[in-house]
């Protein structure tokens, strides 16, 4: 076999694109008149996958937002909805308050409890000590049952009840709705009661259903079952969601129209409501106070039956109410009012409005009572038990509301125009600020600031109150004339408080509020005052959380990380995070350090190297998975951006103490030895070329890439910086880096699986530019011009792994190298030509000749297996034409090689398509020289 002589340059010239003048700069400007087209075009995209701010509402909330009501959406789905939610308030409720396994019980619920089996009596001649357990036991008496037994007890009374009202036993399904209503007396175990509320309603609820229904039957038939008009169920007259007009049919058969909201006394037959009036005697005939409230409120829709104003009941409720002394049954009796009043047609605020006022008249006089040892921690538990409740009624009382019923409700609660001598609690005052509209918490500000002030029992942390109030301010950016003022006031309020965590907690909340406006004097305090309170105190979790996010919004705020850098104290405050909040912040000091351009100011780099220390050791990135690798990336990043300028050695220095501080990082490494090889060919280009400081950046990455554990962008590394080499003309260093990236091949196994295939063309494409490298490199005369593709063959026919596929793309290289190398003219040069190439050391040299020929007719052996080893057609016949390609560029055409390119095409044609225009290119290629080998 005969190596082709090449004129590289002449064939360069024949191949090369025709260059025409461009009447315009492909990437010049666009005109006026083109921009302003583009601009009427662009179109607006909504992202699915975007929250919308609007939208805040809490989780407890979130489950029933697609059940929503909403306009023309039919009274069934109303219902359904308002259910929802108050089953959702109540399992949230339960879930707050986790009940211990063992309950403490006085004997109110304790006799109540034990009872066996209901004792059945008729319901003739009944009276009301029917209704009466008589209580033989003490009710200071404790005993302590089991949790689980307690409530399995509730479940009999619940499946006793059912079989009883099944069994047209009405009496005893009342006793036992007294029994059960009577345990919600019992509050010994604040914790539990929530739970019992839950149970008992739910009971109650449930009686409610039984009765209307028994009652609606009677006004829809005769004695003799004849039917008189349709009544809704229970669930269609709840609170304003109704049917519409539906037609009925009368007793001759006639069509009638009946409004089912708005449904009469006189509509209502006899019979219905002497039945209705029974049973609101009989419930009247308890004689204590807490049964008879909740029995008339699970019964309350049941006076529609009997009263065109059914409201009027309830505000009688709302009195009778007062008359419970225990803050916490109170306090759920008047939850289970809103509940049950929510079921009427239509429900008077008022009524809620009452509720609130007895809460916040009975909480004031409670948590004003003289404290004995250890009643202040009760108090504080007892007002937490009760706060559902609170939040529940208020909701319910500012929910739907129109701006002239809101006037009112906030004058009847004292919140109107001289808030300042309001007589509310903290914690009633905190959830009017949660539930009001962000508007009219906007507007009056500064009155709800001094309603705030002047708020301050144990009722409800005071500083929470602020905290609120930030956020509803950040909803809905107060007048622009009050805010200066507002801040300062908060500020000058909160630093009377000398602890840490509840300062950061109301700091946390105005923030947005000083940022948006530009308070810079304020964000000055701010800063100190966190500094002066940070000293020898310890944070908890929910400081930490504060401070992180005050941290985070200064960020968010400033342009630059110089800026942030500038503040006082800064850093200092920095120091006080601890753990994932310290690294959360130092992750977005470094995105906003990245994000820009390049990193020069000497105090800013070492500021940055000084945290990315910190963020370094809080992970660990030698066990960290691949989807968690944003630090190891921005650490990267950041010493990617670094530029110290003319100032190389320092920068070398740097990059010397990156290495030490974050040798752990695979990444950061190689970073490290592309910013070295940068310096390198920085320093090449400058007129006074610096040799010793080029030598050290080899040196540095030399030292570098041993020590970075993934073998293939090891290699590539290598590639890099011989290359580098060769362009300071270091022959030495690049023969030296060639001979361990060559080792990293054999130490080198790609593995089955998914990414084996990409891997193994990332390798093949690295093995082609280690190829085209070597063209370069002069060689050794004592190793020979052949010894690094020596050492290449026998990579490829050793190394188990390795495929057909892969093995004809490394040799089809490997030909066109000899080729070159065999040449007296290189296709290209290091250093423009200076350093001497291979045609300059061996040219001339039949020995060397020979040896290039031997190698180069081994590896076509070689090829022509590999080709045939290929188990896939398609694949075959593709590797086929690339070694025919191969072959032809870098031989004469002789009877030897025209026999092996023969073979391969045959192989080709009997695996392609005959039009495959790669096949007929390669054929009619082969055609063209085979007639050179005809008229030779």
């Amino acid at each position: 076999m005969e190596f082709r002589h090449r004129d590289y340059s002449a064939e360069a010239k024949l191949f090369m694109l025709r260059h025409d003048r461009a009447e315009t700069h492909p990437l010049s400007a666009h005109s006026s008149q083109q921009a302003n087209i583009a601009d009427d075009q662009i179109l607006q995209y909504d992202d699915p996958l975007r929250a919308d701010d609007s939208a805040t509402v809490s989780s407890f909330y979130l489950e029933d937002t697609e059940n929503s009501p909403s306009i023309g959406v039919p009274s069934d789905s109303a219902f359904l909805s308002a259910e929802k939610e108050w089953s959702s308030f109540t399992r949230f409720m339960t879930q707050r308050f986790p009940v211990p396994k063992l309950v403490s019980v006085t004997s109110v619920s304790n006799a109540i409890i034990k009872v066996g089996k209901t004792h059945e009596k008729s319901s003739t001649g009944m009276h009301s000590e029917e209704l009466e357990e008589p209580q033989s036991i003490t009710e200071n008496e404790v005993k302590v049952i089991n949790r689980q037994y307690y409530i399995n007890r509730l479940r009999e009374f619940k499946d006793e009840l059912i079989r009883a009202w099944d069994a047209s036993d009405r009496v005893t399904a009342l006793k036992i709705s007294v029994k059960v209503t009577k345990l919600l007396k019992d509050t010994c175990v604040l914790q539990f009661y929530p739970t019992l509320f839950v149970l008992v309603t739910d009971i109650l609820d449930m009686l409610g259903n039984f009765v209307w229904d028994r009652i609606k039957r009677k006004a829809e038939f005769t004695e003799d079952g004849a039917r008189i008009c349709s009544l809704p169920d229970l669930h269609l007259v709840n609170g304003c969601f109704s049917n519409p007009v539906e037609p009925l049919y009368g007793f001759c058969g006639e069509r009638l129209w009946f409004n089912f909201e708005n449904f009469k006394i006189k509509d209502i037959c006899q019979n219905a409501k002497e039945t209705c009036h029974n049973w609101f005697c009989k419930i009247g005939a308890i004689q204590e106070l807490l049964p008879r409230i909740y029995l008339e409120l699970a019964l309350l829709p049941c006076w529609r039956f009997l009263s065109d104003q059914p409201v009027v009941v309830t505000q009688r409720l709302v009195v009778m109410a007062r008359g419970l002394a225990d803050p916490l049954a109170s306090a759920y009796c008047r939850l289970y009012l809103t509940h049950c009043a929510h079921k009427l047609p239509s429900c008077d605020v008022g009524v809620l409005v009452s509720c609130v006022n007895d809460m916040n008249a009975q909480l004031k006089h409670f948590i004003t009572a003289k404290e004995t040892d250890g009643s202040t921690d009760n108090k504080v538990l007892l007002v937490g038990v009760m706060e559902p409740t609170i939040e529940y009624i208020i909701k319910c009382m500012f929910k739907n509301v129109s701006q002239r019923e809101l006037d009112r409700t906030l004058l009847a609660l004292g919140l109107g125009r001289n808030m300042e001598i309001s007589q509310c609690v903290s914690v009633v005052l905190h959830h009017i600020l949660k539930e009001l509209a962000v508007e009219v918490v906007s507007s009056n500000a500064m009155e709800f600031l001094q309603l705030i002030d002047h708020s301050n029992d144990s009722s409800f942390h005071q500083f929470m109150n602020y905290r609120l109030l930030g956020l509803r301010l950040c909803e809905k950016r107060p007048p622009v004339y009050i805010v200066d003022t507002l801040v300062n006031n908060v500020l000058k309020v909160i630093a009377q408080n000398e602890s840490l965590d509840e300062y950061l907690t109301v700091i946390d909340a105005y923030l947005d509020t000083v940022l948006q406006n530009h308070l810079d004097s304020c964000i000055k305090t701010i800063l100190e005052g966190i500094s002066q309170r940070s000293c020898n105190k310890e944070i908890d979790e929910n400081g930490v959380l504060s401070l992180q996010s005050i941290l985070g919004k200064l960020l968010s705020h400033y342009q630059s990380v110089e800026d942030v850098f500038a503040l006082s104290h800064f850093l200092e405050i920095l120091d006080l995070l601890v753990g994932r909040p310290r690294s959360v912040i130092i992750i977005d000091i470094l995105k906003m350090a990245t994000r820009n351009s390049y990193i020069r100011d000497p105090a800013t780099i070492e500021l940055l190297f000084e945290i990315s220390q910190a963020l370094n050791d809080s992970f660990d990135f030698a066990n960290m998975k691949e989807d968690d690798n944003q630090p190891e990336h921005l650490l990267s990043r950041f010493v990617q951006l670094v530029d110290f300028g003319i100032e190389r050695e320092r920068h070398l220095a740097f990059l010397v103490e990156c290495r030490g501080a974050f040798g752990t990082i695979d990444k950061l490494k190689e970073t490290l030895v592309h910013s070295s090889n940068g310096l390198t060919v920085k320093a090449l280009k400058d007129a006074k070329k610096n040799v010793n400081f080029v030598k050290a950046c080899i040196a540095f990455s030399e030292v570098t890439l041993p020590s970075i554990s993934t073998q293939i962008k090891q290699f590539n590394l290598y590639l890099e910086t011989a290359e580098v080499a060769l362009l300071g003309g270091l022959i030495s260093h690049a023969d030296e880096l060639i001979d361990s990236a060559i080792s990293c091949l054999h130490n080198m196994e790609i593995k089955e699986g998914s990414r084996a295939a990409a891997e193994a063309e990332l390798l093949l494409s690295s093995i082609q530019k280690l190829c085209s490298l070597l063209v370069m490199l002069p060689g050794n005369p004592s190793h020979g011009s052949v010894h690094f593709p020596k050492i290449l063959v026998s990579f490829v026919t050793n190394v188990p792994w390795m495929t057909p596929r892969m093995k004809t793309g490394i040799l089809c290289a490997i030909l066109p190298l000899l080729a070159a190398c065999s040449q007296n003219r290189l296709p290209y040069h290091a250093d423009k030509g200076v350093l001497w190439g291979s045609n300059n050391v061996f040219f001339g040299d039949s020995a060397n000749l020979y040896e290039l020929v031997s190698l180069s007719e081994h590896i076509v052996q070689n090829l022509v297996d590999a080709v045939l080893q290929e188990s896939s057609p398609a694949a075959r016949g593709a590797m086929a034409l690339e070694a025919c390609n191969s072959i032809l560029s870098s031989f004469t055409i002789k009877d030897e090689t025209y026999a092996i390119c023969s073979k391969l095409m045959e192989t080709a044609k009997l695996c392609m398509n005959e039009s495959n225009k790669y096949l007929q290119s390669t054929f009619h290629l082969l055609e063209k020289k085979s007639q050179l080998l005809v008229k030779g």
